[in-house]
């Protein structure tokens, strides 16, 4: 439902529009927003609260979260140490991180209802663009494509931003080289100060529960610490090729 005043629409989603686009019910949004998960919405006229994408955002990354197995105690410690000026497409880039270290989600969907998730209407360039960045991909019904629903999201947004397709591709092969090259010396670190030892422990009961404990979380831990790493790298490295001679 829209709400309007005598400007106008109230640009925003209402907290239905929000949970639909989710894929929750109200009661959750409300449950995440009493919880402190959510930030309060804006207050337009007649007192109706409007969210936006960074609320939209907020709520698919703390959807994955829960997938890989976090607790809502430990969604609220993740939440808190992310910088309060993240935008809704940094979110969905720590939600496709933390995203990657799930299993393959592969679905089969239809056109329609891929324009649906997506929240607006594909011309074929964008489903091509879609195909070539890995969210989707063909089948023999044109109507019909395997979609990665974790990397939706954060592919509309590529659709949106005013950079060549061929720049864009070539960025994912440098970041997929570079996360690849991270992760095999992250796994090495991992065997040799953490598995090892575990081994060499026998059967300790405490390292035990400890090995597990730290399996649960250390992912989302390891892709938050990246993630921040490189949006301040980046910065650092763009303010010094665009500065001013």
């Amino acid at each position: 439902m829209e709400d309007a005043s005598d400007a106008g629409p109230v640009p925003g989603y209402t907290v239905d529009e929000l949970a639909a686009r989710a894929g929750m019910t109200v009661r959750t949004v409300r449950f995440y927003g009493t919880r402190g998960l959510l930030p309060p919405p804006e207050i337009g006229p007649r007192r109706v609260g409007r969210y936006g994408p960074g609320h939209l955002a907020r709520l698919a990354l703390i959807e994955e979260l829960q997938r890989q197995g976090m607790t809502l105690a430990a969604i609220e410690r993740y939440l808190e140490q992310l910088p309060p000026e993240l935008s809704a497409q940094d979110l969905a880039v720590h939600r496709a991180l933390v995203a990657s270290w799930a299993p393959e989600s592969a679905e089969t969907i239809t056109r329609r209802e891929l324009e649906r998730r997506a929240g607006r209407e594909l011309a074929d360039r964008d489903v091509e663009r879609l195909a070539a960045i890995g969210v989707l991909e063909a089948t023999d019904d044109p109507e019909v494509f395997r979609l990665d629903g974790a990397l939706l999201r954060l592919g509309v947004e590529l659709l949106d931003v005013p950079i060549d397709h061929e720049t864009i591709l070539a960025s994912r092969t440098v970041l997929l080289d570079h996360a690849r090259s991270a992760a095999q010396e992250l796994a090495r670190l991992f065997q040799e100060e953490v598995w090892n030892p575990y081994r060499e422990s026998g059967t300790d009961p405490d390292h035990l529960t400890a090995m597990k404990s730290l399996s649960a979380h250390m992912q989302p831990m390891v892709v938050q610490a990246l993630v921040t790493a490189f949006q301040r790298s980046l910065s650092e490295e763009l303010r010094s090729a665009f500065r001013s001679p």
